[in-house]
């Protein structure tokens, strides 16, 4: 091989092995990027476990402390949530519960909903509900999630 085809092919190869480092910082800039453009939250909670339950709650309220929207949608067993009466299970190291997050969240002026299969096949009523919890219309709730910006978080 020649002096000339060496260099050539070296090149070729230092050349080659610097794309992905470009690509790489292209990649590495878009997470930023997405952040950035992300308008808010809307979180979907449906599990029975208090401890995710908690982790939803905890992961909105450090959402909107970073100035981004939350929307809440309580659905099958994690719709007690919504109830005056639930259980409540406190966790440390912040020593609350679900129910006192999201009651923040409420105060701090997050959209929180019900899905609304859950009062007329639990035989509760609206009266059993957290003040500040309203029953979700579907119509409504498809266009928020579909909103531009919006990422879906499911728990």
């Amino acid at each position: 091989m020649s002096v000339f085809t060496r260099t050539v092919a070296m090149l070729a190869l230092v050349l080659a092995s610097l794309s992905p480092l470009q690509a790489s910082s292209a990649d590495a800039k878009a997470p930023a990027q997405a952040v950035a453009e992300t308008k808010g939250l809307f979180v979907v909670v449906t599990d029975a476990d208090p401890m995710t339950q908690m982790m939803a709650m905890v992961l909105s309220t450090q959402t909107l402390k970073q100035g981004k929207s939350v929307q809440i949608l309580l659905c099958g067993p994690a719709g007690e949530l919504a109830l005056t009466k639930s259980p409540q299970t406190s966790f440390k190291p912040l020593d609350k519960s679900p129910q006192m997050l999201l009651a923040g969240l409420i105060a701090q002026g997050v959209k929180v909903e019900l899905c609304p299969l859950y009062l007329p096949n639990t035989g509760k009523t609206a009266k059993d509900l957290i003040k500040g919890i309203s029953v979700a219309k579907p119509p409504v709730v498809a266009a928020a999630m579909n909103e531009a910006g919006i990422k879906l978080f499911t728990f």
